[in-house]
């Protein structure tokens, strides 16, 4: 059992987004953070003339998604190790949930779209582990077959 299958990889855009709202000043308002995440990163000149501008929040939530993909792919586990990480997974959604009402700083649509990615990691996790063990142990209908 590694550290890999055991930890939510959506830990990893929270820390990032827990230090850029926490750099710089304690207690940010989410008035500096968002200017933070709207600030132009990168641009990218497209093919129809127009310039692609990336910012922070945008490589954030990018970075969120591709995090949730292979959080889905994990939660096809049954096992010690799946439950492990259905139960931290559900752990994060909750400190999220906490700073988002609790902090100036996380109440951002960039974070309220990553807390909703977290949760829909715990619903999906514990959804198809229910699936993958109805599916492994066959369970009767009452019809005495």
């Amino acid at each position: 059992m590694g550290l890999f299958t055991v930890l939510p990889l959506m830990i990893v855009p929270i820390v990032i987004y827990n230090i850029m709202a926490w750099a710089g000043a304690t207690f940010a308002s989410a008035e500096q953070v968002r200017m933070r995440l709207n600030e132009p990163f990168q641009s990218v000149h497209m093919a129809s003339g127009a310039d692609w501008v990336i910012t922070p929040g945008h490589g954030l939530l990018t970075l969120s998604l591709i995090m949730l993909f292979f959080e889905l792919l994990k939660s096809t586990g049954i096992g010690r190790a799946a439950v492990m990480n259905h139960a931290f997974s559900m752990v994060l959604f909750i400190i999220c949930l906490v700073e988002f009402l609790m902090f100036e700083a996380f109440a951002t649509s960039v974070f309220f779209l990553i807390m909703l990615m977290a949760l829909m990691d715990v619903m999906a996790g514990f959804m198809v582990t229910i699936a993958s063990a109805r599916r492994d142990f066959a369970v009767s209908d009452g019809f005495g077959d």
